[in-house]
């Protein structure tokens, strides 16, 4: 079945229009994407490692789960749907915390023109890892590390093949917002 998304203007703004997925990216039409990334407040980021049929950067590791805003859908019900489809756990919508909307606009050549809003959340994680069911289209495998762990690899981004290198600052960004949202949940 073809997934069809909503067509936004250059400054994220709603036209009223919407096209397949593969128009989106052929045409390069601006759209909305989620990403949620799960933490624990045990000092534990989720990692989600990219399936190796991606056509953009396969096997290596990323947010936690990510996915396009249907035509229709709201974006917090992306996210909860995004992550029941890639985990096969059920979040509510009132665990997932916005932390921002970032423009991506890259080209990554004949057919993939990627101009993407990404809504980024975090979350609490209140399910183990072993309990997900993940859909092997979207993820190879996911892992737990540290906030320390995580940090090491964002200070070695250039240097090794794990993290998407391009997105250094957004890595250390959500890893900041984390790490405040986690300190303060304890208190």
């Amino acid at each position: 079945m073809e997934e069809f998304i909503d067509i936004i203007s250059k400054d994220g703004t709603p036209t009223g229009k919407t096209a397949s997925k593969y128009a989106i990216h052929k045409k390069g039409y601006y759209h909305n994407t989620v990403h949620v990334w799960f933490y624990q407040n045990s000092g534990h980021i989720v990692l989600a490692q990219r399936s190796a049929t991606k056509l953009i950067y396969p096997l290596l590791w990323d947010v936690s789960v990510a996915g396009h805003v249907d035509a229709g859908e709201g974006i917090e019900d992306a996210a909860v749907r995004e992550v029941n489809e890639e985990l096969g756990i059920s979040i509510t919508l009132d665990s997932l915390s916005k932390i921002s909307v970032t423009e991506s606009f890259q080209n990554y050549g004949k057919n993939l023109i990627d101009n993407e809003f990404h809504h980024t959340f975090i979350s609490e994680l209140r399910t183990d890892i072993t309990q997900f069911k993940i859909d092997t289209n979207e993820v190879q495998a996911v892992k737990k590390i540290s906030f320390e762990v995580f940090q090491e690899l964002i200070d070695k981004i250039d240097s090794s093949d794990h993290f998407v290198s391009k997105n250094k600052s957004h890595y250390q960004f959500v890893l900041d917002q984390i790490k405040y949202k986690s300190k303060h949940d304890l208190i």
